[in-house]
């Protein structure tokens, strides 16, 4: 009984944005942050290469090593390059399809 009240309130709320507000305003930065945003994705994408790079070599020495009766390490090997590649994908893309979504 109570929520039905609260939720027929709620129904008759005004539901039009005040005058002087702008609800679709483009992205813009907190006073302070417009340099240091762009720096923190440059270290976010520096590091996410070097991880690529790392995971790869660590990859392909478990492939090498998997050769002769390891089959399932080489096998790991194989399957680690899809989600590393799978990651650096998502990475890569981040920059072109987040702004793309948001604005």
């Amino acid at each position: 009984m109570f929520m039905s009240t609260v939720l027929d309130l709620v129904a008759l709320a005004p539901m039009e944005p005040t005058p002087g507000t702008n609800w679709d305003a483009p992205p813009k930065a907190p006073p302070g942050m417009g340099s240091v945003m762009p720096e923190w994705v440059g270290w976010a994408k520096y590091f996410a290469i070097g991880g690529g790079i790392l995971g790869m070599s660590a990859c392909g020495i478990m492939m090498m090593v998997g050769r002769r009766n390891r089959s399932h390490l080489s096998a790991e090997g194989a399957n680690g390059l899809l989600w590393i590649l799978g990651g650096l994908s998502v990475v890569t893309l981040a920059a072109g399809v987040v702004p793309g979504i948001v604005t």
